[in-house]
């Protein structure tokens, strides 16, 4: 199992890193769900640490839907990305029909046909999520689908998330990475109901559940003694 922690700057990563974390998501503005982080944010992050960064494109907090101004911000994100050295981003875009949004992440992959792609939330409101899943198998940059089954948290989701994860083998397609109110303390209940190899968790491991505050060297390590 793997434990990703969200990051907001050079210092919270290093920490993540210095404390066990696997993999960590950077971004900014997380009271708004997470945007893309500042240029000088990324450029510090990736110069100073060793851990897998994944750097979260999103150009807006209203929606997932994005019109060709949206593409256009997305597209020099990710070039910027890529100009500093990082290859692994966080990106999710779905239709007004509430399909994935198939043209735009073509789009992504031609300009980055390298790039590792974490599909996040926006798959928490797709009309089916196994439809969903079954298009994303379409595209080998798709490493892993960040989601909480449908449901605001992933407590509340623990039968869909089953389900992915029981699809995801069937299909030896992209991860179910578990998110949303994970932490710690029902960790090890969800990896019982869920069974996935991989878990995000964001205020969960902070000081007093507080984005303003450190990571928590003791929450992290009763996370990893989970995952061992």
């Amino acid at each position: 199992m793997k434990i990703e922690v969200i990051t907001l700057n050079k210092e919270d990563t290093l920490q993540a890193e210095k404390l066990g974390a696997d993999r960590v998501e950077l971004v900014s503005a997380i009271q708004e769900g997470g945007l893309t982080p500042s240029y000088g944010t990324i450029k510090n992050v990736l110069k100073n640490t060793k851990i897998d960064v994944q750097v979260m494109v999103r150009p807006h907090s209203y929606g997932f839907i994005y019109d060709e101004k949206d593409w256009e911000t997305i597209k020099e994100d990710i070039s910027m990305i890529k100009q500093l050295g990082g290859n692994r981003i966080v990106l999710g875009a779905i239709t007004e029909d509430g399909v994935v949004d198939e043209a735009l992440l073509e789009k992504v992959i031609e300009l980055a046909p390298n790039i590792d792609i974490t599909f996040h939330r926006a798959f928490d409101q797709v009309t089916s999520q196994k439809d969903a899943y079954k298009t994303l198998c379409n595209y080998k940059n798709v490493k892993r689908i960040l989601t909480s089954g449908g449901k605001d948290k992933a407590l509340d989701g623990v039968n869909n998330l089953r389900e992915l994860v029981t699809l995801s083998k069937e299909l030896e397609g992209p991860e179910i990475l578990v998110g949303s109110g994970v932490s710690p303390d029902n960790l090890a209940h969800l990896h019982n109901k869920i069974g996935a190899n991989e878990y995000h968790i964001g205020s969960g491991v902070r000081m007093d559940g507080d984005f303003g505050k450190d990571l928590s060297g003791e929450k992290i390590a009763q996370a990893k003694t989970v995952v061992n």
